[in-house]
């Protein structure tokens, strides 16, 4: 091999949550290098390649101004993959990676089948010396199949007269957080690089070092590296679980339990990131890698650490049943045919991604109790709310409202599921007056003032605060 591994072109195959936002940051920190991000799904390109920057396929602060800046000059999307892969010395695989629905670990394994025929088309169609980094979320030992996949390319008949193919895997895993995913990507905590070619790991190290400091790029062997992703989701899951346990004990007791968090959070053993209580964890990662952690707990003969994990996620389930079971407790243990104002249906602020989103649990329940939801969200399209909550079958209890005001109207309880800044700033004298009495306000984020909303006759509950004081 070459003694270094310049990098003038990169091919991001998937152009998703991950793919997109982390293709952009690089573009912008490394103008030479030519970056193409690739997808099959053509409508999520057109999205990324649309001229009104609103209609990108995903929202996160700060990327439309990437977009906007970088697009059509080092950084395209397209969907033309055979040529991309072809010209790429670095291929990042950031596609999607489920929890399998059948077959051998159905409900905790991933789902490998996008990555699978992503290795095979990148040892179809590549060329020359090829570094193919991991940058989904992968079990340990992901990388050996790739490397099994790409070495066994050269094996086969179709390319023993084609030029010879040099491949070196490397695991790069991402540790954004939807919601400041550019701020992550600008400025991360630190950026790990598992492999076992050191020319390869320098190659993806010389990127990174355009923007980040030297010290905060860590190297591993590539099954630490994703060990290492998986381990970090299921602690940062397991802190939300564990205060979220604390906010019903709060309930009972008179406990506040965000004064709690704050006074734990203090202690520098423990740290104040991810002890703020809620309806429970959501998002494309930390269920589904949870899950995976336990399947290879289990795989390997570790029953006792899968039980543990699993118990993560029990809690998780419970906090919201309990929430929907509270909400409907709490309207004289009758929901039907009143209306119920969702604030919020994203899994959290600031993106507008509703997978695993606390907030499908929480009016799911509530419909099957016969509650008519006017859901209000300001960047969740009503399509992503309705394919989330359908069975199937048309639901006319659902209502998708353009405004708070038309969400709240005539509504016997206001449910806040979702953190964003604009239900901070809610106008409680004006919507109190147009609320059905006796009204009520649930809120699961911890973010009303409780003695304001009883000044104005509402009835409150709010998370990890006793309704008794």
């Amino acid at each position: 091999m070459q003694k270094s591994l310049k990098i003038k072109n990169i091919c991001c195959i998937g152009a998703g949550y991950v793919g997109g936002p982390t293709m952009s940051v690089i573009a912008k920190n490394c103008p030479e290098i030519k970056i193409t991000v690739v997808d099959i799904n053509k409508q999520r390109i057109d999205s990324w390649n649309d001229n009104n920057l609103d209609n990108l396929p995903i929202y996160e602060p700060g990327l439309k101004k990437i977009i906007k800046e970088c697009r059509g000059k080092n950084l395209h999307f397209s969907c033309d993959v055979d040529s991309a892969i072809g010209q790429a010395d670095m291929i990042f695989l950031s596609v999607n990676t489920p929890t399998k629905s059948r077959g051998i670990g159905a409900g905790q394994a991933s789902d490998l089948k996008w990555i699978e025929a992503s290795a095979r088309k990148v040892a179809e169609a590549a060329k020359g010396t090829t570094i193919v980094v991991e940058k989904s979320t992968l079990p340990v030992k992901t990388a050996e199949t790739i490397k099994i996949i790409l070495d066994s390319s050269q094996k086969d008949n179709k390319f023993k007269n084609s030029e010879k193919k040099d491949f070196h895997v490397l695991s790069n895993p991402e540790f954004l957080a939807e919601g400041s995913a550019i701020n992550d990507l600008q400025y991360p905590d630190r950026v790990l690089i598992g492999g076992d070619n050191q020319k390869a790991i320098e190659a993806l190290e010389s990127i990174y070092l355009f923007w980040v400091e030297k010290d905060k790029i860590i190297k591993t062997n590539l099954w630490s590296s994703e060990l290492s992703k998986l381990t970090a989701n299921a602690f940062l899951a397991q802190r939300i679980s564990s205060i979220n346990s604390i906010s019903a004990l709060c309930e009972e007791t008179g406990a506040d339990v965000q004064e709690v968090a704050k006074a734990i959070g203090m202690d520098k053993r423990i740290g104040s990131s991810f002890l703020k209580s809620g309806p429970g964890f959501g998002g494309s990662c930390f269920k589904k890698d949870i899950l995976n952690l336990i399947y290879l707990s289990n795989y390997y003969g570790l029953k006792e650490v899968g039980n543990y994990w699993e118990k993560v996620l029990e809690l998780n389930e419970w906090q919201q049943s309990r929430i929907s079971q509270i909400i409907t407790k709490k309207l004289f243990g009758n929901l039907f045919d009143k209306k119920i104002s969702i604030l919020g249906f994203s899994f959290k602020a600031d993106t507008n991604d509703v997978r695993e989103s606390p907030a499908i649990k929480i009016c799911k329940d509530l419909l099957e109790e016969g509650a008519v939801l006017s859901i209000f969200d300001p960047k969740v399209e009503s399509s992503q709310i309705f394919e989330s909550l359908s069975n199937g079958d048309e639901n006319k209890n659902i209502i998708i409202s353009k405004t708070i005001q038309e969400s709240t109207l005539n509504a016997d309880a206001i449910v806040i599921l979702t953190e964003w800044q604009v239900f901070y700033e809610l106008r409680w004298p004006e919507i109190s007056k147009k609320m059905r009495k006796p009204s009520w306000v649930f809120d699961t984020r911890g973010i009303i003032s409780v003695k304001e909303l009883k000044k104005l006759g509402i009835n409150v509950w709010r998370v990890g605060f006793s309704s008794k004081i």
